[in-house]
């Protein structure tokens, strides 16, 4: 048997009142990069958990801050693992900004920081997204752009400097995994327009709790039910404290177990070294079933 060590568990980590337990957990929110994956690579154990939740009757859903894929690259490049998903299990930060924008601006103008792809989809979703720095933009938004230039930023702060207009960016991510280490993300890019026009932006994705609140609706469980697995404390446990739901950190990502010993805003339910011994403590019932006071 396992050493209980595997995980930690903080009762005390929120104060929401009484939660079920980790072992009465139906509806698994995951984030993907460096929760469940690297690149194309799939973490040990992604399989046998995913497997767990279909046996218990529960759903996983897959929210992500990265906002350069689509939802059918998503379902294709999880075909690619053996695992078969529907549009409606990807809630991603793209997604949900484009929803935003839809909502807000309507026909208006906006300038987009962002990949040629994102920015093809925004229009195709029949959004009015330019490229240049016109004098009728009425929104400045950022994403994840593995293709910025200096061009583009310098567009960004001058709208920002000479018009006072919504400022927006899809996920306040500073850095997201890659093979080797890490490479700066949206939120990175978002911080050096920040430092020249003094404004920071208003983020869409996670932590803004909306992700888990359609998640929720979409499932048909409720919040109590509801647990988010991911490996940054201030976007993935973040949203799940926004929401009022418990919360799981993995180590095989970004958050060490140095920065959650000494976080005091962003601790999580439940830490566990990777997904492979989450299930394991999932599967032998190593988690105890009191109620969290």
């Amino acid at each position: 048997m396992q050493s209980l060590d595997l995980f930690q568990f903080n009762r005390h980590a929120n104060s929401f009142g009484a939660f079920m337990t980790l072992l009465d957990k139906k509806l698994f929110l995951f984030d993907i990069d460096g929760t469940i994956s690297v690149g194309d690579t799939l973490f040990d154990g992604t399989l046998d958990l995913l497997h767990y939740i279909d046996s218990i009757g529960g759903k996983a859903y897959f929210i992500t801050n990265n906002s350069t894929k689509s939802t059918s690259s998503y379902i294709e490049k999880f075909a690619k693992w053996n695992i078969p998903t529907t549009a409606n299990q990807f809630m991603t930060a793209g997604y949900v900004s484009m929803k935003y924008l839809q909502n807000n601006f309507g026909k208006g103008k906006i300038y987009v920081v962002g990949t040629k792809s994102y920015i093809k989809e925004l229009r195709a979703n029949g959004l009015n997204i330019t490229e240049e720095a016109d004098d009728d933009v009425v929104a400045v938004m950022i994403a994840f752009d593995d293709e910025v230039t200096y061009d583009k930023l310098y567009k960004a702060c001058k709208l920002l400097s000479e018009k006072d207009i919504p400022y927006i960016g899809t996920n306040p991510d500073l850095c997201c995994p890659a093979p080797f280490g890490f490479v700066p993300d949206c939120g990175s890019i978002c911080a050096m327009v920040d430092n020249s026009v003094g404004r920071k932006p208003l983020y869409i994705g996670k932590p803004n709790r909306l992700m888990v609140d359609l998640c929720v609706q979409d499932s048909g469980f409720s919040y109590d039910e509801t647990v988010v697995v991911g490996d940054r404390l201030y976007t993935d446990i973040a949203v799940g404290i926004n929401a009022g739901v418990e919360t799981i950190a993995v180590l095989t990502g970004e958050t060490t177990q140095e920065e959650i010993d000494e976080t005091t805003l962003f601790y999580p339910s439940y830490v566990f070294k990777d997904v492979k011994w989450l299930t394991y403590c999932l599967e032998k019932k190593l988690v105890d079933r009191t109620l969290i006071l």
